[in-house]
């Protein structure tokens, strides 16, 4: 240890930056279960503070269930407070068990992807597709000697402010909007700058599986909201936000992943005035706004922000071109400038060649247009698959767009075995446990109707419910 370490500077306490020196050494394995730490006086002398400071930083330890105290002995690595020391062969099994993380499922090669919440390629209009690609080279001929700025292309960025003051009633100029390469990096970028360890950040759950391990690296102390048909119980977040003062709260209101579901209007412009009377940020994310089945979703709740309390994520790469990987951020300016310093250090830009592709194919009428057989084209297939499945004892909420059905499965059933024995007939879902920063829900899974076509649905989910059967009756001879 190096007693240079420790910042006077920082804006932790010289105790909770002890607690976190400790906490990684343990999560990574370097002190194993049962392991004396060193002494009290030991780390006093080797970070030169009083022996106070580090007492603190024990106890502390000790009350998140990190270390445990033998009497006159001293302080011992809890079991379970560090990471699997072997990982599980199978990736889809690993998930399951471990911290999960979805690119493990993601990686799995199956003929059913139930994990996948992406679009079908064959339903995307590669041909015009491709028109627009020799377009923009007609129309930037430098492009590939080019890189963007940092905060993106300002044609593309104006465009987009165009469309949502016009569509969704943003108060926004390009200044205030940073182009990236995708949701995630978005969500990376904003927890980054916003986050400290002990930072309090509220979670929907079930929430986007990837922002669950974003905000745990950032050593953020998580608290679950719960998400439901009806939205949010409003009292319980602004009790929450009363006593836990969060610095955050990450949510996907509009056809939520996994759930589908949607918040209504009110407790969107409800959320947006807790979280200017309490001062926390919202992390919007939107993700499958344009696929819609029926009547438009409400409004953004960027659209009813007056206090800069917002930070609009709007990603178009699941329907409009994954290959392409386009997300916006909306925000005001003093987090922006965070953004901005952050993007720097990570890239030189989103690539500035698919910042123009898209800019010319979203904004075409054709695609518009397209955008309504798309929405047709998965309402087919959300009601395909809930036809296969009506023949069953699961249970499902019908969503009223994207890409996702979360379903519940009686608890009679081994998560664990089923991912198996599915994986062994090629086919792939999402458990419902990686979704829930609690680790629970092992009930629940989520399958995707977007990335097959019509007849590989109906075959897998026959596949699937056969596995399922089965499954069941060994549980009943068991």
């Amino acid at each position: 240890m190096k007693r240079g370490f420790l910042s006077h500077d920082h804006s932790d306490k010289l105790f909770e930056q002890i607690y976190d020196y400790i906490l990684e050494r343990i999560v990574r394995g370097e002190w194993k279960e049962h392991e004396k730490l060193p002494s009290v006086r030991t780390l006093a002398l080797e970070f030169n503070v009083h022996r106070l400071t580090v007492f603190k930083a024990y106890q502390l330890l000790k009350q998140n269930q990190k270390v445990y105290v033998k009497d006159k002995s001293g302080y011992y690595v809890q079991p379970g407070s560090s990471l699997p020391v072997e990982a599980r062969q199978d990736p889809i099994i690993t998930a399951y068990v471990q911290d999960s993380h979805l690119s493990e499922i993601h990686q799995v090669q199956a003929t059913y992807q139930f994990s996948k919440a992406l679009l079908e390629p064959n339903l995307l209009p590669n041909l015009y597709f491709s028109e627009y690609v020799k377009k923009v080279f007609d129309l930037y001929p430098k492009v590939l000697g080019t890189y963007s700025t940092t905060q993106g292309d300002l044609e593309l960025r104006e465009a987009l402010c165009h469309y949502f003051v016009h569509r969704f009633r943003f108060y926004l100029s390009a200044e205030e909007m940073l182009i990236t390469a995708g949701s995630q990096e978005a969500i990376d970028l904003t927890a980054r700058v916003l986050i400290k360890p002990r930072d309090v950040v509220l979670l929907e759950r079930p929430t986007y599986s990837p922002a669950i391990d974003v905000f745990r690296r950032q050593g953020a102390t998580i608290l679950p909201v719960e998400i439901t048909e009806n939205g949010y119980d409003l009292e319980q977040i602004e009790k929450l936000m009363q006593i836990h003062k969060p610095r955050l709260f990450y949510l996907n209101p509009t056809f939520h992943n996994p759930t589908g579901y949607t918040v209504p209007t009110e407790q969107r412009k409800r959320l947006v005035e807790l979280a200017a009377h309490y001062h926390c940020l919202l992390m919007e994310d939107d993700s499958y706004r344009d696929m819609y089945f029926g009547e438009e979703p409400p409004l953004p709740l960027f659209s009813y922000d007056t206090s800069g309390v917002v930070v609009y994520i709007r990603s178009f790469s699941k329907y409009i071109a994954p290959g392409l990987s386009i997300a916006s951020v909306s925000c005001r300016e003093p987090i922006m400038k965070l953004l901005l310093r952050a993007k720097s250090l990570s890239d030189s830009g989103t690539p500035f060649l698919n910042q123009k592709i898209f800019l010319h194919y979203f904004f075409s009428e054709r695609m518009q247009q397209h955008l309504e057989k798309l929405r047709i084209a998965l309402s087919v297939r959300k009601e395909l698959m809930e036809d296969e499945m009506r023949a069953t004892d699961w249970q499902w909420s019908s969503p009223a767009g994207g890409f996702n059905l979360w379903v519940k499965l009686p608890a009679t059933i081994g998560m664990e075995r089923l991912l198996g024995q599915c994986k062994e007939k090629s086919i792939t879902f999402v458990p419902g446990s990686i979704c829930d920063p609690q680790r629970e829900l092992k009930s629940w899974i989520r399958l995707s109707y977007s990335y097959m076509s019509e007849q590989q649905l109906r075959e897998g989910i026959r596949q699937l419910i056969r596995v399922y059967d089965a499954e069941k009756e060994r549980s009943r001879n068991w």
